[in-house]
């Protein structure tokens, strides 16, 4: 006769299960570090505010136009940031300058990352393209980018699509070589070959797979080159290339500079030039502190 002696009389307790909790998720723990990192979270509101006075400025400040009474007095009471030349409010220049700006960075950035996205995963994804693709983007990136946009802009004519057009063109090569490195550690894993043995498509490996792989460079990208399109188009107006028919940032600083108020009357450069460089350091303090959240060893 077999005797079954239970866990307790032989001095044994059974094992308990004991239940983990459900992983989170990557996109909440990056979303948790980039909470806790202040300096991304004022960059993020700042930018959020900058957007809102760009919607908002028909409500802010009246359009600037015409002539004013009060020629080139300074920040007061009736007028914040003073005024110009020709008596206009330099506060309503750089709200309605705000939708200008924002939208060429905008347009340009979004332009350029179409193009470069495209560029890059072609040349990570098909290899016999990367030679072809390499040598276009090698190129682009060695050429004086400046001297070009002013050349481009002049022939076309000052316009807001020109602007947003000859930007983007001379931004995506960045964006395709950040995204063709992270591609090409993309395409070799697994998961990609796995989509290959079951029958997808190029097209569907490349949406299902690759593009999300790269979502994160791309995110980041979004909001350098955006910065580095207001800068172009602040750099762009301000040599007499932008739209006459519309305030920018850099539009008021060649007013400025043409009424030869730029260095008699501080406010008129000084407020515009602040703009500026309130969102360009707040979009990059932005991108490095989503950098940070989302790689895992700074997280």
């Amino acid at each position: 006769m077999t005797t079954v002696i239970p866990p307790e009389a032989a001095g044994t307790t059974p094992t308990a299960t004991i239940a983990l909790p459900p992983s989170e998720s990557v996109g909440r723990q990056t979303w948790q570090a980039f909470r806790r990192n202040p300096l991304g979270m004022v960059s993020a509101a700042i930018l959020v505010l900058l957007g809102v006075v760009a919607l908002a400025a028909p409500l802010i400040a009246d359009y600037p136009s015409g002539y004013g009474e009060e020629v080139l007095a300074g920040p007061g009471a009736g007028h914040w940031f003073g005024t110009d030349d020709l008596g206009r409010d330099v506060f309503a220049q750089v709200i309605w300058g705000t939708r200008v700006s924002i939208v060429v960075g905008l347009a340009a950035s979004l332009l350029a990352i179409v193009i470069g996205v495209l560029v890059g995963v072609l040349a990570a994804y098909f290899r016999p393209a990367d030679l072809l693709l390499g040598i276009i983007v090698d190129v682009s990136l060695s050429l004086p980018v400046l001297p070009l946009m002013i050349l481009v802009a002049a022939l076309a004519g000052p316009s807001v699509p020109t602007l947003v057009v000859v930007i983007a063109v001379f931004s995506w090569p960045e964006v395709a070589r950040v995204v063709r490195s992270q591609g090409l550690a993309v395409v070799p894993m697994p998961y990609v070959s796995a989509a290959h043995v079951i029958g997808g498509s190029h097209l569907w490996v490349i949406r299902k797979h690759v593009l999300p792989g790269v979502a994160p460079v791309v995110a980041v990208s979004v909001v350098l080159t955006t910065s580095r399109a207001v800068l172009s188009e602040a750099g762009l107006s301000f040599l007499g290339l932008g739209d006459p028919n519309s305030w920018s940032w850099g539009t008021i600083l060649h007013q400025a500079q043409r009424s030869g108020s730029l260095a008699t009357a501080w406010w008129t450069t000084l407020f515009p030039s602040l703009a500026i460089l309130l969102l360009v350091v707040a979009t990059t303090l932005l991108a490095v502190a989503y950098n940070d959240a989302r790689n895992p060893r700074t997280r």
